[in-house]
């Protein structure tokens, strides 16, 4: 799965976020997604900056997420995933990943 793509599923989920008032950023080894859910429209694109909550992890790890494959706390405990600032952003993730 290619950044854009990521990018694309990520645009297209977005309107059922929860509204958070928040900023959240992914980074991958092919880039950034970012996240901006402070409006009353979440807006996603590919700019690298500072967000309330940055995950960083790998484009695989991120799949086998969304296809229910590796359970989330599994993919923090060993170390696949990693989650910097805002840890109630990341918990509530589930409406992008499905």
């Amino acid at each position: 799965m290619s950044l854009q793509a990521i990018t694309e599923q990520f645009q297209a989920q977005a309107s059922k976020a929860p509204a958070m008032e928040k900023t959240l950023k992914f980074v991958f080894d092919e880039g950034v997604v970012f996240l901006d859910m402070t409006g009353e429209t979440p807006s996603v694109t590919n700019d690298d900056r500072e967000a309330d909550c940055t995950i960083i992890t790998s484009v695989q790890t991120l799949d086998a997420l969304r296809k229910g494959e590796l359970n989330p706390m599994m993919a923090v405990m060993s170390g696949k995933v990693k989650i910097k600032g805002d840890m109630g952003v990341a918990m509530k993730l589930q409406s992008l990943l499905s």
